[in-house]
């Protein structure tokens, strides 16, 4: 596969990743609270926290093994 496809592939593949993340968060948070706001809003703030935390994960792990 030349390489520029590779990357579009990748994009996608992360996008279509995101959309079912989301999905399923919205889901479970809106069959726990019945709020579609409450349910958007965790849906948003889960991923950009888990995030965050992969990055510092990924510190301390290259930080150990160096």
């Amino acid at each position: 596969m030349p390489p520029a496809l590779r990357r579009n592939a990748n994009l996608a593949k992360t996008i279509t990743y995101l959309v079912i993340h989301l999905g399923i968060g919205f889901s479970v948070a809106y069959a726990f609270t019945g709020s579609v706001t409450i349910a958007g809003a965790i849906a948003v703030v889960e991923p950009l926290c888990n995030a965050v935390a992969y990055f510092f994960h990924e510190r301390v792990w290259n930080k150990a093994l160096a």
